[in-house]
């Protein structure tokens, strides 16, 4: 199946991919901002623009607009663009650095988007091993990561014995202390560096998020 990619770009230069799209091998939606780029049936990877459309006022607020997709700027200057964009790349482009550009764009974000999780007002960073809000963060163990993340992912209350059975896999040095003392631990960096006392709660079923 095809990568999709939706295009904000003017008439000449959506002639122009046309030309190339075989070679390409995407396949390319074009906004002619008469539908809402999100109502469209196709699942779009990435978001091509033309520094051109932005001067346009309805395009640039379509463009502004977008969440949870990466976003491509094609630039001709050094003039600070008016939309918002993931990464750019300077025309003229060959054929080969504009398509390679494409592909590292949707994988970089892929792999930022699996590796970062939402929780509550935080984001966890697994990748970096990183709690954050906003312009502060803690850094985590690999063990604070996993304890974070099997929390959130089950939604439900986890005894001492179930986490140590998932995190820790009855290794020979683990007890249900060990999951008490990790948890502390993660409790007292938290409250420190974001005054929240509440983000792992503790009830008679177990540990939650």
């Amino acid at each position: 199946m095809k990568t999709n990619l939706l295009i904000f770009g003017t008439k000449n230069f959506n002639n122009t991919l046309d030309e190339i799209k075989e070679d390409l091998g995407f396949s390319f939606i074009y906004n002619n901002n008469t539908n809402p780029f999100d109502t469209l049936l196709s699942p779009i990877s990435a978001v091509i623009v033309e520094h051109k459309v932005c001067e346009d006022d309805e395009t640039l607020s379509n463009i502004n607009k977008i969440l949870n997709m990466p976003v491509l700027l094609l630039e001709n200057s050094d003039l600070s663009p008016k939309c918002k964009y993931t990464d750019k790349i300077y025309l003229p482009a060959s054929f080969f650095e504009l398509k390679n550009k494409i592909l590292i764009l949707i994988t970089r974000y892929k792999f930022s988007k699996n590796s970062s999780i939402l929780i509550k007002k935080y984001i966890l960073d697994k990748n970096e091993k990183k709690l954050k809000n906003d312009k502060f963060f803690i850094v985590l163990t690999e063990r604070e990561v996993q304890l974070i993340e099997l929390l959130f992912t089950e939604q439900k209350p986890l005894s001492k014995n179930v986490i140590l059975k998932k995190i820790w896999k009855y290794a020979d040095d683990a007890d249900t202390h060990t999951v008490e003392t990790h948890i502390y631990r993660l409790r007292k960096k938290i409250l420190n560096k974001f005054s929240d006392e509440n983000f792992i709660a503790n009830s008679k079923l177990g540990y939650s998020i």
